[in-house]
């Protein structure tokens, strides 16, 4: 084998209505499959296709790409024995987890001759677990550092998980199906078929499905979700560290659960420590209102009653709803069993602080910002503006550079502080301060500060 191949795929193409070679075959019947049952209409919409290509084959076709790139440079044809799990970090064994999962409920699908559930399921774990979050919290496992067992295990990790898609998805996108697998196992020579076409449906190893992992790595996801939303609402840059995240915990499973992970969650938010509050109720402070959606029509003439009841809830008992996904109310002469889902409720901030929640999870973060965390934020951007000018430099991942930066008293904290980070980050081997602006691209960091950048190969 001679690489991982970075080509593009050559499947016939056809249009159902007037382009034939628009769009392609695979695209359109994903979009036809993925939107309704093939027994029912279909109001077809062109936009839906492109939607498809973009989110789905576009996501899939980008996440091979960067996986060939690196399996390229370090040489991976997956020539060394599978690792075992338990010396495998917990994400690969959480997406291996999924993928597992994912195997039996596509192939139950299948044989209930439900296509357009296995075109869901499988689209929602390239997107949403595959790319979004494993390759994305990964990716530095992929570029730094020497060819360790770590990096081997990313590479036979998301291999699996590549080729395995190609086999589930090889029903409803015979074309793309086949090209991706050809692409891997070519370079592999990990199975003897000539085509995706000639083996065998996938089966699901049970032994690999671990529900508490895949619960935890839920926690992780809701929780970082909560937490960039908050950012995002106050405008603060992912890149801009912040102190702590305030956690109401649920209980001693949720708190043991929520431990295991926290490192991958401040991570991925940016944040420097959690901190665990048992008893929220003299921080956090909720509102709660009756889901008008799940009770008007169940509860008919007593609804404004019951408002009433609803609204005059304590936190005490806006807690125990959380907890227990229960509640029984009582208006008039009726009572109502109600579940959590029956109720709308919201945190309000607290100074210093945002907040916000997620069924039964809430995130409390805080918005204050030191100097120092100021020019740990500046050192990041200075690192994602490098990155962007080796890429527009046409650099090789692999060059060293030399970085210049024109002077200014507003990054010489930065640079005193954070100089080794920089350099570590965008592999550069120096970097000088230079009094006029030649050969420098501007770059605006925040409102208060522009920088001028220039890189070189060393």
């Amino acid at each position: 084998a001679d690489g991982i191949k970075m080509s593009k795929s050559k499947g016939n193409v056809v249009d159902p209505f007037t382009t034939i070679d628009k769009h392609g075959a695979d695209a359109t019947r994903w979009y036809m499959m993925s939107n309704s049952n093939p027994w029912d209409n279909l109001k077809f919409d062109e936009k839906g296709i492109e939607e498809v290509k973009r989110k789905f084959f576009g996501t899939l076709y980008n996440t091979y790409s960067f996986f060939a790139l690196y399996a390229n440079i370090d040489g991976f044809t997956f020539k060394e024995a599978a690792i075992d799990a338990a010396n495998k970090p917990e994400i690969d064994n959480w997406i291996i987890s999924l993928l597992n999962t994912l195997v039996a409920d596509v192939h139950a699908a299948y044989a209930d001759y439900e296509p357009t559930k296995a075109s869901r399921m499988i689209q929602g774990f390239v997107e949403d677990h595959l790319s979004n979050w494993y390759v994305r919290l990964c990716r530095r496992r992929f570029w730094k550092g020497e060819y360790s067992e770590n990096k081997i295990a990313a590479y036979q990790t998301l291999y699996t998980c590549l080729s395995t898609i190609s086999k589930l998805m090889a029903p409803i996108a015979p074309f793309f199906a086949d090209w991706l697998y050809k692409n891997l196992n070519e370079a592999t020579g990990k199975e003897a078929s000539d085509s995706v076409h000639l083996v065998d449906f996938p089966v699901s190893d049970e032994a690999k499905v671990d529900k508490k992992l895949e619960q935890r790595m839920n926690y992780a996801q809701r929780i970082s979700s909560l937490v960039l939303s908050l950012r995002k609402k106050d405008s603060l840059r992912v890149r801009q560290p912040l102190q702590r995240i305030l956690l109401p915990i649920l209980d001693g499973e949720y708190e043991a659960q929520v431990e295991k992970i926290k490192d991958l969650v401040l991570a991925e938010v940016n944040v420097k420590q959690f901190e665990y509050v048992h008893d929220a109720s003299g921080v956090i402070k909720k509102k709660i209102k009756p889901n008008f959606k799940t009770l008007g029509r169940r509860l008919g003439p007593n609804m404004k009653d019951a408002v009433q009841v609803i609204s005059a809830l304590g936190q005490e008992d806006i807690a125990s709803i959380e907890k227990s996904n229960h509640y029984v109310l009582n208006v008039g002469d009726e009572k109502y069993d109600l579940t959590l889902e029956d109720f709308e409720i919201v945190s309000e901030d607290i100074p210093g602080w945002q907040v916000a929640s997620d069924g039964e999870l809430t995130v409390a973060l805080d918005t204050t910002l030191t100097d120092e965390l100021v020019h740990e934020g500046i050192a990041r951007e200075l690192v994602n503006r490098i990155q962007n000018l080796r890429k527009s430099s046409d650099f090789e991942v692999t060059d060293r550079i030399v970085i210049s930066l024109k002077e200014d008293e507003q990054l010489n904290p930065v640079i005193e502080n954070f100089g080794s980070y920089i350099k570590e980050e965008t592999l550069a081997d120096e970097i000088v301060y230079v009094s006029g602006e030649d050969g420098l691209e501007a770059f605006e960091i925040n409102e208060q500060l522009t920088v001028w950048i220039g890189v070189v190969k060393k």
